[in-house]
């Protein structure tokens, strides 16, 4: 069997996604369902741009409190390419840290875990060569906000 190297991360982009009220679908066939619209934000990084006003985290809370995240969304660069994001994952917690967080208190990021795995692509031929990078990502959510610090698997 071949000894193959392991990957390495390397900072890649920092996220700062603005959102909107928390639109609750109630509970569903696995657990509570929950829309975040995404209103805008700014990327910076080895990639840069604006958030735009469109896309949403669906997010479902499972039985054991574990929030999946399925986030879609995309940004502008300043040269005018669009990107398009796709980002999921888990959050999760003690229950009094996920009920501080819930209710848009200021809470550390240390105090609970968010772990995603994202894809970034794009049809402009400066941009392409996201189309074949693997990412993963770690998060903290403010009351407004999240903030998502991605990492290219190299």
């Amino acid at each position: 069997m071949l000894a193959l190297p392991p990957p390495t991360v390397q900072p890649f982009c920092t996220l700062e996604v603005e959102l909107s009220p928390v639109l609750d679908l109630g509970l569903g066939r696995t657990g509570q369902r929950r829309i975040i619209p995404i209103v805008g934000g700014t990327v910076t990084g080895r990639v840069s741009g604006t958030i735009l006003d469109l896309g949403a985290d669906w997010q479902t809370v499972l039985h054991d409190d574990v929030a999946e995240l399925d986030a879609r969304y995309a940004f502008r660069t300043p040269d005018g390419a669009l990107v398009e994001v796709v980002n999921r994952g888990y959050r999760y917690g003690p229950p009094d840290v996920m009920a501080r967080l819930a209710s848009g208190a200021p809470t550390p990021p240390e105090a609970y875990s968010m772990r995603s795995t994202a894809r970034l692509e794009s049809g402009h031929p400066d941009y392409r060569w996201l189309n074949r990078m693997v990412f993963v990502g770690t998060g903290a959510r403010h009351a407004s906000t999240v903030q998502i610090d991605l990492y290219s698997v190299e």
